[in-house]
């Protein structure tokens, strides 16, 4: 016979079992549980098992042991946690990889029709065609206001009609319409809020970039930080190479303009002073290319047969005859 515990030993135990993962674990993904069954929740909970725990409770709770644990042990990593605890929330503790849990988590949803006073989670649309409803029927579809006609004695919805929008509560003309129709446009199931790991707290939209996606981030950051060394004159890694370009630049600039010469200008000045010389190495620059393909071309000169000489038949007689 099981001895039942009173709420007071329930919460001791709940209390152990929370610090112990707190101990345990170093991850956690916070998922809302709205709408989502027991019968739903034990099913992730077997999809998860191995590397992760499903951990339900009340928030006060939940709150009370984090803070207990903190004070103890001189971890306040997971004070983090309390502000995320709103709603109807849970926390899954996972050794895995995040994305991997996350989406694991996100198998688990079931369709569920939309009942009377729920808030629509998207846009429930009707799409038109055969209802398979007799023609009596169609007092539902005139209170909604939805074209349609009787097609071989059943009811067809003529065009696509917004049945309900995303945030608008479901009235009972519309349940019940839906339901005729069989259509369930609500589907529910544990959806990652947030992620803890190791002290930081992150959105979901984190476990989905890819090294692409932050190279493409780090050199837009590095480009904002060369502007604004630039800008301001500091240096930075970043922008020392451009520095140095620039310096070279003002540098020659004043070089050319007077007496002062260095070797890196005095090319240049030797230009300036005569332009024919600019033609000169444009010029060169063609007979080195030719120069360089004369050596490649030669053997395939040499590769050529050479013709065949002209048989005695040819000649109009022959050593046999």
């Amino acid at each position: 016979m099981t001895v039942k515990l009173s709420k007071a030993e329930k919460k001791v135990v709940y209390d152990k079992k929370l610090c112990s993962l707190l101990d345990e674990y170093s991850r956690v993904l916070i998922a809302v549980a709205d709408n989502v069954g027991s019968n739903q929740l034990q099913n992730i909970r077997k999809g998860l098992r191995g590397d992760s725990i499903v951990l339900m409770g009340k928030n006060t709770l939940i709150r009370r042991c984090i803070k207990i644990h903190a004070e103890k042990t001189g971890n306040k990593n997971y004070l983090n946690l309390l502000s995320l605890l709103v709603g109807n929330v849970g926390l899954i503790f996972t050794k895995g990889d995040l994305k991997e849990v996350s989406e694991e988590v996100a198998k688990y949803k079931v369709g569920a029709p939309a009942r009377v006073g729920l808030v629509a989670p998207i846009d429930v649309v009707v799409p038109p065609g055969n209802t398979g409803l007799d023609p009596s029927q169609t007092s539902f579809f005139q209170v909604l206001n939805i074209p349609t006609k009787i097609n071989k004695g059943t009811v067809e919805i003529i065009t696509p009609v917004e049945l309900i929008k995303k945030g608008e509560k479901v009235g009972s003309s519309e349940a019940a319409l839906l339901a005729k129709l069989g259509i369930r446009p609500f589907s529910y199931g544990l959806v990652i809020l947030s992620v803890y790991d190791n002290g930081s707290v992150f959105t979901p939209e984190v476990l989905d970039l890819t090294e692409d996606d932050l190279i493409e981030k780090f050199a837009a950051g590095i480009s904002m930080v060369t502007s604004l060394s630039l800008a301001i004159s500091y240096p930075t890694l970043a922008a020392a190479p451009h520095m140095f370009i620039n310096a070279y630049k003002n540098v020659l600039a004043v070089a050319i303009a007077t007496e002062y010469t260095f070797p890196q200008a005095e090319k240049v000045k030797e230009y300036l002073k005569d332009p024919s010389k600019f033609a000169v190495a444009a010029a060169a620059a063609p007979v080195a290319a030719e120069a360089a393909a004369a050596p490649a071309a030669a053997p395939a000169e040499e590769k050529k047969e050479e013709p065949a000489e002209e048989s005695d038949d040819d000649m109009g007689f022959s050593l046999f005859d």
